[in-house]
């Protein structure tokens, strides 16, 4: 089936993008059964479409596409600031298969063979938590900082900052609890997912690219603060 939807009623929109039909026809009868709206598409360049397109809620992933790939898809996403949902199913179950995802910008991973009540569990609450980042999204700030959460915007001293979707995450999730300090881990499971796989040097990574762009001396920071021995803060 090609890049196609079907608006039955209200409610969310997921994308399928799975090269095998009967698994893309039967995810897609689900859905619509579950009251989502659904497109679908059979490749790489279909699906490319289909999400800028038709811009879905969400997107379930295969990574083994006719054409562009899986991968191939999640970055052109992710470079163009698409932050939407996306959930990768495959059949790649290796470790560094699931990083490599994940680091690109996946929200979650999940391996085939799989059960079809867990894939919606996981749906869903990637919708909830999409939904709830929209029911909150004030204008957070500190400093010469601005952050619009509905835009994913963010702007120093009035010029704006190109930020990654994960850095944009990770940097709302700090300041929308200014003072509060936040555990490696805590900051993995909230900004990555719970099924993440990578490690704190991870999180480290992500806070140096942050003070490069945001804090006036990257080397002594004056806002995204380390608490030894347990992770970060922001410190308005």
């Amino acid at each position: 089936m090609s890049a196609g939807a079907e608006r039955p009623g209200g409610g969310e929109t997921v994308l399928v993008v799975e090269d095998d039909r009967s698994l893309r026809e039967g995810l897609a009868m689900n859905f619509r059964l579950r009251g989502y709206r659904v497109l679908t598409a059979a490749t790489g360049d279909e699906g490319l479409r289909a999400a800028f397109d038709g811009q879905p809620d969400l997107v379930v992933l295969d990574l083994m596409l006719p054409g562009v790939d899986g991968l191939g898809i999640l970055e052109e996403l992710r470079g163009r600031e698409v932050d939407v949902p996306v959930l990768i199913l495959s059949a790649r179950d290796r470790l560094q298969d699931k990083v490599r995802g994940l680091e690109i910008g996946a929200d979650d991973y999940m391996t085939k063979p799989f059960q079809l009540p867990e894939l919606v569990a996981r749906v869903e609450a990637l919708l909830r938590r999409r939904r709830s980042g929209r029911r909150a999204a004030t204008a957070l700030g500190f400093g010469d900082v601005r952050i619009d959460p509905e835009a994913r915007r963010v702007t120093v001293r009035g010029a704006e900052v190109p930020l990654s979707a994960r850095e944009f995450d990770l940097l709302a999730l700090l300041a929308g609890s200014p003072g509060r300090a936040f555990t490696r881990e805590a900051i993995l499971e909230k900004v990555w997912g719970w099924s993440f796989e990578g490690t704190a040097r991870t999180v480290d990574n992500f806070i140096r690219s942050l003070r490069q762009k945001v804090e006036a001396d990257p080397a002594q920071p004056r806002h995204l603060v380390t608490v030894r021995h347990v992770g970060y803060r922001l410190e308005p």
